[in-house]
């Protein structure tokens, strides 16, 4: 689908695609989309169950609300996984790029932050890496509320709960109320991982391979660039989507996830781990998984009236429309 037919499906139907623009804003026109990439966000539409449609919004100047165009994006609350920092494949350029496009309140690290399988095979720590440290805790000084929930790769961070490192708090799992109310189980999510938590060496050799699957595609990237060819494509997510097993694997994790939602009595769970970000309603709970920061450059956001939206930043400052979650790895 391309931008002219996403924007006509849209104001059709907007209810449909599970996207309802904020009271007041006007209907969602071509120049809406237009005006996406000042604001580097993207929108990301799925069918959903009717009973979580409210909760899945358009994304754009209708919801997030800036000042003029280069000044921070005011947002309540964001959330961050799977960052692998210590990692050659983590794009820590291009989330310090993301974290000066907002201004929030709260700011949720739910887990693979810091990849200390990685580093125990090693050490690679480059200036970037350390300046994606330094802004955290500059954002905690500041008086952001920071709360990191430690992963597979930085659990030895579990040995930590309820400590605080430069007011930045670990926490094993959090309930998140966001700002209309709606309650949010927060996790990691390995913990629903079979492979992760019945056979480690298993998951270490699929983190391996993922991290091949990353610099290929990033040749290939070159590659489409060169050629004149736009837009996000991994080869990563490629291969999980058509290896039956993977895309199997990637399905049950996020039922035993909502059901774990479903179980504590939330509205809505959201997690990492997988690298698939994703928004969509599994047996009336909201699923949100935030991607991550070696292929996908994704993350969850809450707008100031509280509902949930998924956005990628773009390589080379762009960003970009697409009509369905990207990005996959071997957690």
């Amino acid at each position: 689908m391309n931008r002219g037919e996403s924007v006509t499906a849209l104001q059709q139907s907007p209810a449909r695609l599970g996207v309802l623009p904020r009271s007041g804003a006007g209907p969602v026109t071509s120049s809406s989309f237009a005006r996406l990439p000042q604001a580097g966000l993207f929108l990301d539409a799925e069918w959903c169950d009717p009973r979580c449609t409210a909760t899945v919004a358009a994304l754009g100047p209708a919801t997030l609300r800036s000042g003029s165009q280069g000044e921070a994006i005011r947002v309540r609350a964001i959330f961050l996984s799977d960052i692998h920092l210590g990692s050659r494949p983590c794009q820590a350029a291009r989330l310090l790029e993301f974290l000066k496009r907002y201004e929030c309140e709260m700011i949720f690290l739910l887990g693979d932050i810091v990849d200390f399988w990685s580093l125990k095979r090693g050490v690679y720590w480059p200036a970037s890496h350390n300046t994606v440290v330094q802004k955290l805790l500059r954002l905690a000084r500041r008086g952001a509320k920071i709360f990191y929930i430690p992963g597979n790769h930085d659990e030895a961070l579990r040995d930590y709960l309820d400590a605080s490192f430069g007011n930045i708090r670990v926490k094993k799992e959090h309930l998140h109320v966001a700002a209309d109310g709606k309650r949010y189980a927060l996790l990691h999510g390995d913990q629903y991982d079979q492979v992760t938590t019945c056979a480690r060496w298993v998951s270490m050799l699929g983190d391996v391979s993922y991290n091949l699957l990353v610099d290929l595609n990033g040749a290939l990237s070159w590659v489409r660039r060169k050629l004149g060819v736009g837009g996000h494509w991994s080869l990563a997510d490629y291969a999980k989507r058509k290896i039956q097993g993977a895309a199997s694997f990637i399905s049950g994790f996020e039922r035993a996830v909502a059901r774990h939602g479903k179980a504590l009595g939330t509205d809505g769970v959201i997690c990492g781990h997988i690298h698939t970000p994703a928004i969509k309603c599994l047996d009336g709970i909201l699923y949100l998984n935030c991607g991550d920061w070696v292929d996908s450059c994704t993350a969850i956001v809450e707008s100031l009236d509280g509902r949930m939206q998924l956005v990628r930043h773009g390589a080379q400052h762009r960003d970009e429309q697409v009509d369905e979650p990207t990005g996959a790895v071997a957690a």
